[in-house]
């Protein structure tokens, strides 16, 4: 009976959750932002400090679509580009400070049409993630 109940549980939620989304959630795809801590800034010295998302225990992270935005602030002088995965932000700071900010990460899953189940795939557990960030500028 201890060997079964193990096996009981398992079958139980994939048929409470459905199989396919309870797999997709147990190999846990969803976006991913790095852990990063950025450098000091010094005033109106050219500031450069980049990172790249990913999307976890996904192989084709090139294949979808990444949407970023920035709530908080910045230090003044400084600002945010995207090239496609890769998140820089640079310029000159003209205020000392120390400046704490969360990236936004939304992505968009490749477009892939499974015919025999007339339907769309979405492998995705989440489709958006975010994290804090810090940036401090001495005088």
């Amino acid at each position: 009976m201890k060997r079964l109940l193990p096996l009981l549980l398992v079958l139980s939620l994939f048929t409470l959750s459905g199989c396919e989304d309870f797999l997709d959630c147990i190999i846990n795809r969803r976006p991913e932002l790095p852990n990063k801590s950025f450098g000091v800034g010094e005033l109106e010295t050219y500031y450069y400090e980049e990172f790249k998302a990913e999307i976890k225990n996904e192989p084709r992270d090139d294949d979808y679509g990444y949407f970023f935005e920035i709530d908080g602030e910045l230090p003044e002088g400084l600002e945010m580009f995207v090239n496609y995965r890769t998140v820089s932000i640079e310029g000159l700071p003209t205020n000392p400070g120390t400046y704490r900010f969360t990236v936004l990460l939304f992505v968009d899953p490749p477009v892939s049409y499974d015919y025999e189940t007339d339907q769309y795939d979405d492998p995705l557990c989440s489709e958006s993630t975010s994290k804090e960030y810090m940036i401090s500028i001495n005088p």
